[in-house]
């Protein structure tokens, strides 16, 4: 397969570009002293969105509302599972919440 210098400018800006955003990524991670406590569990949101039984859209909707702490690296969304916990125990009745509990196993860290 031949590639033209042209085609090849293109592809090495493209890489650039996004070995930069990795960096940047990286570096906001490298200059703090502690991301996670270390018993810490996080979820992503296709585990949250599953766990919780709802659609990613309304995942959205929890987090630009504030009701629901995340954190992202990169373009991925994270979630806490303190944070998820306090946020189920906000809005359920204590026996819902009992069964989600019970579901999923969570350990309790609070």
């Amino acid at each position: 397969m031949y590639i033209d210098n042209e085609d090849f400018e293109k592809w090495m800006v493209k890489l650039s570009k996004k070995l930069t955003e990795i960096g940047q990524n990286l570096k906001s991670l490298i200059n703090t002293d502690k991301v996670l406590d270390d018993n810490e569990k996080i979820l992503d949101n296709q585990d949250l969105a599953f766990l919780l039984k709802v659609s990613f859209r309304t995942l959205q909707r929890y987090r630009v509302s504030g009701q629901l702490p995340y954190f992202t690296i990169g373009k991925k969304t994270y979630y806490r599972a303190n944070d998820i916990r306090a946020f189920v125990r906000e809005r359920a009745d204590s026996q819902s919440y009992k069964q989600f509990e019970k579901a999923n196993q969570f350990e309790n860290q609070s």
